[in-house]
């Protein structure tokens, strides 16, 4: 029998929950600014480099990883409508393929939300020193524990405080990025032999298309922000798929932007020497010293995708707790709704992680970071499009047209292309991260059949 994570059935009422009252939700503004500011995080200052080497390549990636992220933004809309109750992705996919492939899916989701946390901390660092010089002074592995820990506590205080900060963080980071738009836009009308002066030159290829689809993929990771914590939205079977669509397409068209446009002003393999290439771009063009400033958005964008990471991380790790995959002291909210336990757990997690970043020992191993966090959000994307084809074949009130099923067709397509274009090695991080998860599902499932019958978690 399908069941959410309390054990009801799918059209049973939710019970009452300490703290999930009106107020600890979250709307459409909120659930937008998750998707742009989780999508929209550092790499985005310094993606043009990472890309400038495969030349027209990149922006051939560019379209095929849109197209892909769009087709997989409405997998998520889709299963949002058809199952407005099941509490996010865990609740899709246990619904549909059971509670196991379930399982697998989120708990590499889950290892990949605490690694990134701890690359963000340890980047914005880097660049607080920059905007405060005086900052430099402190020891960078502390600070980043410190910046880590400020936005735990921000989280602390409930779903509505950390969708706050959400919302003012992702509207600051998108400044930058209008800046860059408008120069490319004021560039276009009166210098257009800008763009063509110096064309990159790599010869585009099949293995160069996929190598930057890769890197552009990772940029667009997030897009599944406003359903992971659909337990806290108002209206879900309405705002997530709105959200979801919105802020995909936003942060499409942004990336887009800033990807085309440095890379057809600035010569090739500058650009991709550029430690700041947005910086580059408006000393060149703009104001000379105006690049500067853009340490500061740096570390704005930062944050607010910590934040913003730091929030579905405690969202996601009730939601696995309350259906009894990881122990149930990880569901337990605090008086102001937030999942405290599970935000404590997921930050001590990143630090560990971030002690480790700063170990000369583990550089190496950081430089595949971006691969393997992309590996292990593969396995969640390719189980929602598998659960959209159960639920047409269900067919299921709002999934029963075969354009439903092209989706979910389209979506398992594109994941096994990036699954072949990440290459065999973070795929192998991946299964080892889906592998380490086995004994603790093994061991939950053995303490459930265990305890007596309590009626909370039906098996």
């Amino acid at each position: 029998m399908s069941e959410s994570r309390s054990g009801r059935s799918p059209g049973e009422p939710k019970p009452a929950e300490a703290g999930m009252h009106e107020g600890n939700t979250i709307g459409f503004w909120t659930c937008t600014a998750l998707v742009v500011g989780n999508v929209i995080g550092m790499g985005i200052f310094v993606l043009p480099a990472s890309l400038a080497p495969f030349g027209f390549n990149a922006l051939i990636g560019w379209v095929i990883v849109l197209a892909g992220c769009l087709v997989l933004a409405r997998v998520f809309s889709h299963l949002a409508r058809a199952l407005p109750d099941a509490e996010g992705p865990y609740g899709y996919i246990r619904r549909t393929l059971g509670e196991l492939p379930a399982y697998l899916a989120l708990w590499a989701y889950w290892v990949s939300l605490w690694l990134t946390n701890a690359a963000l901390a340890t980047g914005v660092v880097g660049y607080m020193a920059v905007v405060f010089p005086p900052l430099g002074a402190i020891q960078p592995a502390l600070f980043a524990l410190c910046l880590l820990w400020a936005v735990v506590a921000i989280n602390l205080f409930g779903v509505r405080t950390g969708g706050g900060v959400q919302i003012v963080t992702t509207a600051l980071k998108l400044l930058p990025m209008l800046a860059i738009a408008l120069l490319g836009g004021w560039l276009l009308l009166t210098s257009p032999a800008s763009y063509t002066a110096h064309p990159p030159a790599t010869p585009v290829t099949l293995g160069s298309v996929m190598a930057a689809s890769t890197i552009a993929l990772f940029a667009m990771l997030g897009i599944e922000s406003a359903s992971v914590p659909a337990a806290r939205v108002d209206d879900p079977g309405r705002t997530i798929p709105r959200s979801t669509m919105t802020g995909t397409v936003l942060a499409a068209v942004i990336y887009i932007i800033v990807s085309t446009v440095p890379l057809l002003l600035i010569r090739q393999q500058e650009l991709a020497d550029a430690n700041a290439p947005f910086a580059l771009l408006m000393d060149r063009f703009a104001a000379a010293g105006s690049g500067r400033w853009l340490a500061l958005f740096v570390v704005i964008s930062g944050l607010g995708a910590l934040n913003g990471w730091t929030l579905l991380g405690g969202e996601l790790t009730r939601t696995m707790a309350g259906s009894g995959v990881l122990p149930a002291v990880l569901a337990r909210n605090n008086r102001h709704g937030a999942p405290a336990v599970a935000l404590l757990v997921t930050g001590t997690l990143a630090s560990v992680m971030i002690g480790m970043s700063y170990s000369k020992s583990l550089v190496s191993a950081f430089t595949f970071l971006t691969r393997v966090v992309t590996a292990a959000n593969l396995p969640l994307y390719l189980c929602c499009a598998l659960a959209l084809i159960v639920l047409w074949r269900r067919r299921s009130v709002t999934c029963a047209s075969p354009r439903v099923l092209l989706t979910a067709v389209t979506c398992v397509a594109f994941v096994v292309f990036a699954f072949v274009g990440i290459g065999h090695e973070p795929f192998l991080y991946a299964l080892g991260l889906i592998a380490a998860g086995l004994p603790l599902y093994a061991f939950m499932r053995l303490r459930r059949r265990a305890a007596p019958s309590t009626g909370a978690i039906a098996e």
